[in-house]
């Protein structure tokens, strides 16, 4: 595949992506990545640590899917761009894959625990369980090979031990929608534990309430 521009509108739609993502608070510096399929054998992946701010069509870097070599882009792809590849490859329904550090599911993902997702729109969203993905470092093959044995074709959302979240979709709408009802369910999980604490140590009382109030602004 040759650099043409037939390949830009699929690498501003990653410019745009980042520059929403950043703007709902799910993106902040060069904290998260993107990849979208571009073809059955391409994806496009944003930059290694570049501003969302400054980034252009022709920074997104475009990768042959099965090994990862570069055929366009100004700059180096994300080093997280295996982590995308083995969802893509494993998940021919993805369109969309979408690693962050958002807020309250990243403070989740912390905690190592598995949630359960209530039927209804979340579970529809979702997948039935979020599953948590063992620590391995940032970029690495482990990382990779971690998150590819925690794939289900049912679930679109996943919690990183101590490194944010992936979550994914049959288009870049659903992929962002996994990670708003991830935020969402996370925020209502975390309020409940709180609440529940709180009952069981009223002596904590008052500071689980501003923890709570905080959590729930």
């Amino acid at each position: 595949m040759k650099h043409t521009p037939a390949t830009l509108p699929i690498r501003q739609s990653v410019v745009e992506l980042c520059l929403e993502l950043s703007r709902r608070g799910h993106f902040s510096g060069t904290g998260g990545n993107i990849a979208l399929r571009v073809d059955a054998g391409h994806i496009a992946v944003t930059p290694s640590a570049t501003d969302y701010l400054t980034m252009a069509a022709d920074d997104i870097c475009v990768l042959r899917l099965a090994d990862l070599q570069q055929v366009a882009g100004a700059r180096a792809p994300s080093v997280e761009s295996g982590l995308h590849a083995k969802v893509l490859r494993a998940r021919p329904d993805v369109q969309a894959s979408i690693h962050t550090h958002q807020p309250v599911a990243s403070a989740c993902a912390l905690l190592g625990r598995p949630l359960a997702v209530p039927p209804g729109r979340l579970q529809a969203t979702l997948g039935p369980s979020i599953p948590v993905v063992g620590y391995a470092p940032s970029g690495s093959g482990w990382l990779s090979s971690r998150l590819a044995r925690a794939l289900r074709p049912d679930t679109h959302a996943y919690l990183m031990r101590n490194h944010g979240v992936l979550c994914c979709g049959s288009s870049a709408g659903a992929a962002v929608q996994a990670v708003e009802a991830l935020e969402a369910l996370c925020r209502q999980q975390l309020l409940q534990a709180l609440s529940e604490r709180a009952r069981r140590e009223p002596a904590l009382q008052a500071a689980l309430r501003r923890v709570a109030d905080a959590l729930a602004a």
